[in-house]
Protein backbone atom coordinates (compact mmCIF):
# COMPACT_ATOMS: atom_id res chain seq x y z
CA UNK A 1 0.00 0.00 0.00
CA UNK A 2 2.86 2.34 0.85
CA UNK A 3 4.45 1.72 -2.53
CA UNK A 4 1.28 2.53 -4.45
CA UNK A 5 0.43 5.48 -2.21
CA UNK A 6 3.82 7.00 -2.98
CA UNK A 7 3.03 6.56 -6.69
CA UNK A 8 -0.13 8.61 -6.28
CA UNK A 9 -2.74 5.86 -5.97
CA UNK A 10 -5.54 6.13 -3.41
CA UNK A 11 -5.41 3.50 -0.67
CA UNK A 12 -7.85 2.27 1.95
CA UNK A 13 -7.34 0.37 5.19
CA UNK A 14 -9.85 -2.46 4.70
CA UNK A 15 -11.71 -4.25 1.89
CA UNK A 16 -14.99 -2.78 3.15
CA UNK A 17 -13.56 0.73 2.71
CA UNK A 18 -12.50 -0.19 -0.80
CA UNK A 19 -16.05 -1.34 -1.56
CA UNK A 20 -17.51 1.92 -0.24
CA UNK A 21 -15.31 3.92 -2.63
CA UNK A 22 -15.44 1.75 -5.79
CA UNK A 23 -17.73 0.88 -8.66
CA UNK A 24 -15.57 -2.07 -9.72
CA UNK A 25 -13.40 -4.21 -7.43
CA UNK A 26 -10.78 -6.71 -8.62
CA UNK A 27 -9.20 -9.19 -6.21
CA UNK A 28 -6.35 -11.67 -6.72
CA UNK A 29 -5.41 -13.69 -3.64
CA UNK A 30 -3.43 -16.85 -2.81
CA UNK A 31 -6.17 -19.23 -1.63
CA UNK A 32 -9.87 -19.81 -0.98
CA UNK A 33 -9.53 -18.86 2.70
CA UNK A 34 -8.09 -15.47 1.76
CA UNK A 35 -10.89 -14.83 -0.73
CA UNK A 36 -13.57 -15.77 1.79
CA UNK A 37 -12.00 -13.44 4.35
CA UNK A 38 -11.75 -10.51 1.92
CA UNK A 39 -15.37 -10.93 0.83
CA UNK A 40 -17.13 -12.24 3.95
CA UNK A 41 -14.78 -11.30 6.79
CA UNK A 42 -15.59 -8.74 9.49
CA UNK A 43 -14.09 -5.97 7.34
CA UNK A 44 -14.84 -7.64 4.03
CA UNK A 45 -16.23 -6.32 0.77
CA UNK A 46 -19.72 -7.55 1.74
CA UNK A 47 -19.67 -6.01 5.21
CA UNK A 48 -22.43 -3.61 4.22
CA UNK A 49 -24.99 -6.40 4.21
CA UNK A 50 -27.50 -6.42 1.38
CA UNK A 51 -26.44 -3.05 -0.03
CA UNK A 52 -23.31 -2.71 -2.16
CA UNK A 53 -21.81 0.18 -4.05
CA UNK A 54 -19.66 -1.87 -6.50
CA UNK A 55 -21.71 -3.04 -9.45
CA UNK A 56 -19.01 -5.46 -10.58
CA UNK A 57 -16.67 -7.64 -8.51
CA UNK A 58 -13.99 -9.68 -10.28
CA UNK A 59 -11.97 -12.33 -8.48
CA UNK A 60 -8.83 -13.45 -10.33
CA UNK A 61 -7.63 -15.81 -7.62
CA UNK A 62 -7.02 -19.48 -8.38
CA UNK A 63 -9.47 -21.19 -6.01
CA UNK A 64 -11.96 -24.05 -6.05
CA UNK A 65 -15.13 -23.60 -8.15
CA UNK A 66 -17.35 -24.22 -5.13
CA UNK A 67 -16.00 -21.16 -3.30
CA UNK A 68 -16.36 -19.01 -6.43
CA UNK A 69 -20.00 -20.09 -6.79
CA UNK A 70 -20.70 -19.48 -3.09
CA UNK A 71 -19.40 -15.92 -3.22
CA UNK A 72 -21.09 -15.23 -6.56
CA UNK A 73 -24.44 -16.23 -5.07
CA UNK A 74 -23.86 -13.97 -2.06
CA UNK A 75 -23.03 -11.02 -4.32
CA UNK A 76 -26.05 -11.57 -6.57
CA UNK A 77 -28.33 -11.48 -3.51
CA UNK A 78 -27.19 -7.95 -2.74
CA UNK A 79 -28.78 -4.73 -3.98
CA UNK A 80 -26.94 -1.82 -5.56
CA UNK A 81 -26.85 1.33 -3.48
CA UNK A 82 -26.87 3.45 -6.63
CA UNK A 83 -28.44 1.81 -9.65
CA UNK A 84 -26.77 2.74 -12.91
CA UNK A 85 -27.78 2.02 -16.48
CA UNK A 86 -29.23 -1.49 -16.68
CA UNK A 87 -27.53 -2.78 -13.52
CA UNK A 88 -30.16 -3.85 -11.00
CA UNK A 89 -27.93 -6.02 -8.80
CA UNK A 90 -24.19 -6.33 -8.33
CA UNK A 91 -22.55 -9.21 -10.17
CA UNK A 92 -19.39 -11.22 -9.68
CA UNK A 93 -17.07 -12.86 -12.18
CA UNK A 94 -14.45 -15.48 -11.38
CA UNK A 95 -11.58 -14.66 -13.73
CA UNK A 96 -8.29 -16.44 -12.95
CA UNK A 97 -5.34 -15.86 -15.25
CA UNK A 98 -2.77 -17.87 -17.15
CA UNK A 99 0.68 -16.82 -18.29
CA UNK A 100 2.61 -16.47 -15.05
CA UNK A 101 4.82 -13.64 -13.87
CA UNK A 102 6.29 -12.94 -17.31
CA UNK A 103 2.85 -12.44 -18.88
CA UNK A 104 1.73 -10.29 -15.94
CA UNK A 105 4.75 -8.04 -16.39
CA UNK A 106 4.21 -7.88 -20.15
CA UNK A 107 0.44 -7.39 -20.04
CA UNK A 108 -0.20 -10.58 -22.02
CA UNK A 109 -2.23 -12.58 -19.51
CA UNK A 110 -5.16 -14.77 -20.54
CA UNK A 111 -8.32 -14.45 -18.44
CA UNK A 112 -10.66 -17.45 -18.03
CA UNK A 113 -14.00 -16.01 -16.99
CA UNK A 114 -17.05 -17.55 -15.34
CA UNK A 115 -20.33 -15.85 -14.51
CA UNK A 116 -22.97 -13.83 -16.34
CA UNK A 117 -22.15 -13.45 -20.03
CA UNK A 118 -23.51 -9.89 -20.02
CA UNK A 119 -21.20 -9.03 -17.12
CA UNK A 120 -18.31 -10.68 -18.97
CA UNK A 121 -18.91 -8.53 -22.05
CA UNK A 122 -19.15 -5.41 -19.88
CA UNK A 123 -15.88 -6.31 -18.13
CA UNK A 124 -13.78 -7.08 -21.23
CA UNK A 125 -12.28 -3.58 -21.18
CA UNK A 126 -10.85 -4.24 -17.72
CA UNK A 127 -9.44 -7.62 -18.73
CA UNK A 128 -7.83 -6.27 -21.89
CA UNK A 129 -6.17 -3.50 -19.92
CA UNK A 130 -4.29 -6.21 -18.01
CA UNK A 131 -3.93 -8.97 -20.60
CA UNK A 132 -4.37 -9.80 -24.25
CA UNK A 133 -6.85 -12.71 -24.20
CA UNK A 134 -10.21 -13.34 -22.57
CA UNK A 135 -12.16 -16.60 -22.81
CA UNK A 136 -15.72 -16.93 -21.56
CA UNK A 137 -16.12 -20.30 -19.83
CA UNK A 138 -19.79 -20.28 -18.84
CA UNK A 139 -21.57 -19.85 -15.52
CA UNK A 140 -20.24 -18.95 -12.09
CA UNK A 141 -17.27 -21.06 -11.02
CA UNK A 142 -16.40 -22.18 -14.53
CA UNK A 143 -13.46 -19.79 -14.77
CA UNK A 144 -12.03 -21.29 -11.59
CA UNK A 145 -12.65 -24.80 -12.91
CA UNK A 146 -10.88 -23.96 -16.18
CA UNK A 147 -7.85 -22.62 -14.30
CA UNK A 148 -7.52 -25.75 -12.17
CA UNK A 149 -7.65 -27.92 -15.30
CA UNK A 150 -5.08 -25.68 -17.01
CA UNK A 151 -2.68 -25.84 -14.06
CA UNK A 152 -3.13 -29.59 -13.74
CA UNK A 153 -2.13 -30.03 -17.38
CA UNK A 154 0.77 -27.58 -16.89
CA UNK A 155 2.08 -29.51 -13.86
CA UNK A 156 1.89 -32.88 -15.59
CA UNK A 157 3.53 -31.42 -18.70
CA UNK A 158 6.40 -29.95 -16.67
CA UNK A 159 6.93 -33.26 -14.91
CA UNK A 160 6.96 -35.15 -18.21
CA UNK A 161 9.44 -32.77 -19.83
CA UNK A 162 11.67 -32.73 -16.74
CA UNK A 163 11.63 -36.52 -16.46
CA UNK A 164 12.50 -36.95 -20.13
CA UNK A 165 15.30 -34.36 -20.07
CA UNK A 166 16.82 -35.82 -16.90
CA UNK A 167 16.67 -39.33 -18.40
CA UNK A 168 18.27 -38.04 -21.58
CA UNK A 169 21.14 -36.55 -19.59
CA UNK A 170 21.68 -39.90 -17.85
CA UNK A 171 21.76 -41.59 -21.26
CA UNK A 172 24.33 -39.14 -22.58
CA UNK A 173 22.18 -36.65 -24.51
CA UNK A 174 22.46 -32.96 -23.64
CA UNK A 175 19.33 -31.10 -22.59
CA UNK A 176 19.88 -28.57 -25.38
CA UNK A 177 19.90 -31.32 -27.99
CA UNK A 178 16.81 -32.97 -26.59
CA UNK A 179 15.03 -29.62 -26.35
CA UNK A 180 15.71 -28.98 -30.05
CA UNK A 181 14.27 -32.40 -30.84
CA UNK A 182 11.20 -31.87 -28.64
CA UNK A 183 10.52 -28.44 -30.13
CA UNK A 184 10.65 -29.69 -33.70
CA UNK A 185 8.66 -32.87 -33.11
CA UNK A 186 5.67 -34.35 -31.30
CA UNK A 187 6.94 -33.64 -27.74
CA UNK A 188 6.80 -29.88 -28.23
CA UNK A 189 4.91 -28.04 -25.50
CA UNK A 190 5.04 -24.86 -23.39
CA UNK A 191 7.27 -26.53 -20.82
CA UNK A 192 9.90 -27.27 -23.47
CA UNK A 193 9.74 -24.30 -25.85
CA UNK A 194 8.76 -21.39 -23.56
CA UNK A 195 9.55 -22.38 -19.96
CA UNK A 196 12.35 -24.90 -20.17
CA UNK A 197 13.28 -26.31 -16.73
CA UNK A 198 16.99 -26.89 -17.39
CA UNK A 199 19.33 -24.12 -16.21
CA UNK A 200 21.43 -22.92 -19.13
CA UNK A 201 19.11 -23.96 -21.95
CA UNK A 202 16.84 -20.90 -22.21
CA UNK A 203 17.25 -17.29 -21.14
CA UNK A 204 14.62 -15.22 -19.35
CA UNK A 205 12.88 -18.12 -17.59
CA UNK A 206 13.04 -19.06 -13.88
CA UNK A 207 15.50 -21.92 -14.50
CA UNK A 208 17.97 -19.32 -15.81
CA UNK A 209 17.87 -17.44 -12.49
CA UNK A 210 18.12 -20.31 -10.02
CA UNK A 211 14.34 -20.91 -10.22
CA UNK A 212 13.49 -17.48 -8.82
CA UNK A 213 10.75 -15.08 -9.89
CA UNK A 214 8.26 -17.58 -11.26
CA UNK A 215 5.24 -19.61 -10.17
CA UNK A 216 6.08 -20.92 -6.71
CA UNK A 217 6.00 -24.67 -6.13
CA UNK A 218 3.78 -24.11 -3.08
CA UNK A 219 1.17 -22.50 -5.33
CA UNK A 220 1.33 -25.39 -7.77
CA UNK A 221 0.91 -27.82 -4.87
CA UNK A 222 -2.08 -25.78 -3.68
CA UNK A 223 -3.68 -25.86 -7.13
CA UNK A 224 -3.13 -29.61 -7.45
CA UNK A 225 -4.75 -30.09 -4.04
CA UNK A 226 -7.76 -28.12 -5.28
CA UNK A 227 -7.93 -30.14 -8.51
CA UNK A 228 -7.71 -33.38 -6.54
CA UNK A 229 -10.44 -32.29 -4.14
CA UNK A 230 -12.69 -31.23 -7.02
CA UNK A 231 -12.17 -34.61 -8.70
CA UNK A 232 -13.07 -36.44 -5.49
CA UNK A 233 -16.21 -34.32 -5.09
CA UNK A 234 -17.57 -35.67 -8.37
CA UNK A 235 -16.14 -39.18 -8.02
CA UNK A 236 -13.63 -38.95 -10.85
CA UNK A 237 -10.33 -40.84 -10.85
CA UNK A 238 -7.36 -38.63 -11.77
CA UNK A 239 -4.17 -40.67 -11.23
CA UNK A 240 -1.81 -38.16 -12.83
CA UNK A 241 -3.22 -35.44 -10.60
CA UNK A 242 -2.50 -37.59 -7.56
CA UNK A 243 1.08 -38.30 -8.64
CA UNK A 244 1.79 -34.65 -9.47
CA UNK A 245 0.27 -33.66 -6.12
CA UNK A 246 2.58 -36.12 -4.35
CA UNK A 247 5.69 -34.83 -6.14
CA UNK A 248 5.02 -31.14 -5.54
CA UNK A 249 4.10 -31.77 -1.91
CA UNK A 250 7.46 -33.53 -1.48
CA UNK A 251 9.32 -30.66 -3.16
CA UNK A 252 7.71 -28.19 -0.75
CA UNK A 253 8.38 -30.34 2.30
CA UNK A 254 12.06 -30.41 1.32
CA UNK A 255 12.26 -26.62 1.49
CA UNK A 256 11.74 -25.58 -2.14
CA UNK A 257 8.23 -24.18 -1.82
CA UNK A 258 9.23 -20.68 -2.93
CA UNK A 259 11.18 -21.81 -6.00
CA UNK A 260 9.48 -21.93 -9.38
CA UNK A 261 7.61 -25.16 -10.05
CA UNK A 262 10.07 -26.06 -12.83
CA UNK A 263 12.61 -26.76 -10.06
CA UNK A 264 11.34 -30.36 -10.03
CA UNK A 265 13.94 -30.96 -12.73
CA UNK A 266 16.71 -30.26 -10.23
CA UNK A 267 15.22 -31.30 -6.90
CA UNK A 268 13.07 -34.32 -7.80
CA UNK A 269 14.77 -35.72 -10.90
CA UNK A 270 18.31 -34.61 -9.94
CA UNK A 271 18.79 -33.12 -13.40
CA UNK A 272 22.00 -31.27 -14.20
CA UNK A 273 22.57 -27.71 -15.37
CA UNK A 274 23.57 -27.26 -18.99
CA UNK A 275 27.23 -26.25 -19.13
Amino acid sequence: MKTFSEMGALTKETPSEVAEASDVVITMLPSSSHVLDVYNGPNGLLKGGNFLRPRLLIDSSTIDPQTSRKISAAVSNCILKDKKDLWENPVMLDAPVSGGVLAAEGGTLTFMVGGSEDAYLAAKTFFLSMGKNTIYCGGAGNGSAAKLCNNLAMAVSMLGVSEALALGQSLGITASTLTKIFNSSSARCWSSDSYNPVPGVMEGVPSSRNYGGGFASKLMAKDLNLASASAKDIGRECPLTSKAQEIYTKICEEGHEFEDFSCVFRHYYSGKDEV
